[in-house]
Order: structure tokens, then sequence, then C-alpha cells
């Protein structure tokens, strides 16, 4: 039992500072990296652009239950006209930057790890290699540097719809008045929010885009499988690994900043 304890713990180190090498590499190779514009602009839009849908739909319904929820709750109190901040602060402080965070992974980093997965198999990797092109600098790092951009853009995105949507379920189907909804608002909001709110957009697109590309990246090492299970495997794992860990960093920094 010991043996095998030891074992696992040693694997989970090496694991660890393998990933932290890889993402240090996939940050440093974009010194230099020729045509990184280009590749930065479709990672962008990968990211961005193809998960917006998404972001606004479930940015919507949040809002909505969280106004819905939150006007009955504070009504039984005797604090409607509060139902602004109860959603300002939810959603700034943790719903946006977490739940922003899981849909890209759903959708943005599950594809580029099958995406990574599929070219590491086929060779296509090894082939850049050959031709003396870096593959952290080609394929890694400009999806590590589209996350640092993309996520605060796409919490921004939900928290606004979120908003919205509060403002729907509190003014529009609930008596509310839309004037106290928007000025408790207004009042609710401070630089710190936003400060905090930013912080966690770029904790997690850094962390949850870099264990999706290593995640593909290693497949071929990663699994006992080969070919179309190993990219399912590894998919698998990114997008668990991903989520667990948007969860404690978002427990962490809110430690440290509260």
């Amino acid at each position: 039992m010991l043996s095998a304890t030891g074992r696992s713990t040693l694997r989970i180190f090496g694991e660890l500072g393998d990933f932290a090498r890889f993402t240090a590499r996939g940050y440093t190779s974009a010194i230099g990296s020729r045509r990184l514009g280009r590749r930065l602009a479709r990672a962008i839009y990968e990211q961005g652009v193809r998960c917006l849908p998404v972001i606004l739909i479930v940015g919507t319904f949040t809002g909505l239950v969280l106004g819905l929820q939150g006007y009955h709750t504070l009504k039984g109190f005797g604090s409607a006209s509060l139902l602004g901040p109860l959603v300002a602060n939810s959603l700034i402080r943790e719903l946006a930057p977490v739940l922003a965070a899981l849909m890209i992974v759903g959708q943005a980093g599950s594809a580029l790890t099958a995406e990574l997965g599929i070219q590491r198999n086929s060779e296509q990797i090894d082939a850049l290699e050959t031709m003396g092109i870096d593959p952290h600098g080609f394929l890694v790092a400009p999806r590590l540097l589209a996350a640092l951009i993309v996520y605060p853009i796409m919490t921004a995105f939900f928290a606004l719809i979120g908003l919205v949507g509060g403002w729907i379920s509190g003014s529009v189907l609930l008596p509310l008045p839309g004037s106290v909804y928007w000025s408790s608002v207004y009042r609710a909001i401070g630089p710190e929010d936003v400060a905090q709110c930013i912080v966690k957009a770029l904790v997690f697109g850094g962390l949850t885009i870099a264990l999706c590309c290593y995640n593909g990246f290693t497949a071929h090492r990663r699994s006992t499988t080969t070919g179309a299970r190993a990219v399912s495997a590894s998919t698998t794992r990114a997008v668990v690994f991903s989520s667990i860990s948007v969860l404690a960093a978002d427990y962490l920094i809110t430690s440290l900043l509260v």
C-alpha cells in the first residue's frame, strides 16, 4: 500500500511539473514565433466568436433565475429593492467568470484538445519538429495568448447580459421599478468588484486553456489506449480537470481577495 501511494504521489507531482514546464514553454515560445498574428486571430475566433452565442444564452437565463429567486427571497424580508445589488454582486464576483469559463471550456477547450490529440496521433506534430518548427510556438502559444484576451471579454458579456436578465425578471415580469433596479446596480458595483472579476477571468483563461492544450498535446502518452480512444480520453480528462481547476482557483482567489 505504501509503495502504491508513493508511486501515485510521484506520478502526480511529475505530471504537475510537466504541465508547468509545458505552460511556460508555450508562453515563451510566442517570442519570435513567425506569423503569430494570423494564428492568434484564429484562436480568438474559436474561443471568442464561436462561444459568444452560448455565453449570451447562459448569461441570460442565469440573470433571469437570479432575478426571479432573488426577488421572492428578498420580498419575504421586505427588501425587494436590493435585487439589483444581489444580482450584480453574484454575477460580477462569482457567477460570470466561473460560468463563462466553464462554457468556453465545454465548447472551445474540448475542440482544441481533440484537434491537438488528432494532430499528435496523425504525427503532424512530429512533422513540425522534423521541419524545424517549434510546435509549442506554432500550436500552443496562440491559444494561450488568445485565452488572456477572450476570457475577460466573454466574462464581461456574460455579466452584462446577466444584469439584463435580472432586470427582465425583476422589472418586466415582476413589479420592481426599473429605475430602482439599475440605480442600485450602479451603486453596488465598485472598482474592487470589477478587478476581482478580471483577475478571475485571466487566471481561469490561462489555466483552463493550458490544461486543454496539454492534454491534447500529450494524448499519445497519457492513456493506455491509442487512436480515437486516446483522443476521446484526453478530451474528457481536459474538460473534467479544467472544470475542477476553475472551481478550486475560484475559491483560492476569493479567499485571498475577500
